[in-house]
């Protein structure tokens, strides 16, 4: 693990929120009385070094998956427009960071993916060199998060945006696809 080194003082940080959801707490049958849509990724030329990090992140996840012999999860592009609309609205100051909107982004997420099961692990870093490899550790070294991480998952998307402060905000939605109704 690489440490970002400075002269003088290190600013150094990784703070992490973990948040589960049963199927029984947000299940397809439930109205949606809120129209929720992610926003859309900014044309930068960050954009491009974004999508690399969440797919590194996917990687990094699976590998640990498949280091408990668990089958990996497949990324969906649906889900990732959440997490990356949550990343950024955390970002950007819209909203604390934390698991605020979290129904509204599973109930999104399940007017085109049946879903029985959902999760969130959130986190944010910042003078890390290798930032996403940061917020995975500190999720397996978190008991909540690394749950979610080898939980009964076959679906993810992930979302980072940076902020001007270059802080990383990272999302990772979990869902257990399938009808709640088991057909």
């Amino acid at each position: 693990m690489v440490r970002p080194s400075f002269i003088g003082i290190a600013l150094s940080s990784l703070v992490l929120a973990s948040s589960t959801v049963g199927c029984d707490s947000l299940s397809t049958a439930t109205k949606v009385s809120e129209t929720h849509t992610a926003a859309p990724v900014p044309k930068t030329s960050n954009s491009s070094s974004f999508t690399a990090l969440e797919q590194s992140i996917h990687e990094q996840v699976n590998q640990y998956r498949q280091s408990q012999n668990l089958s990996p999860l497949k990324l969906d592009a649906r889900i990732s427009a959440e997490a990356r609309a949550h990343s950024q609205a955390m970002a950007s100051g819209k909203v604390p960071f934390s698991h605020e909107g979290f129904e509204q982004r599973v109930k999104a997420i399940g007017k085109s993916i049946p879903y029985r099961a959902a999760a969130e692990n959130v986190a944010f870093n910042q003078g890390y060199s290798s930032p996403g490899e940061q917020a995975v550790e500190g999720w397996i070294k978190s008991p909540g998060h690394q749950k979610n991480m080898v939980g009964n998952y076959d679906l993810t998307g992930i979302g980072v945006a940076k902020n001007a402060q270059g802080e990383y905000y990272f999302t990772q939605v979990f869902i257990r696809g399938g009808s709640v109704y088991g057909f």
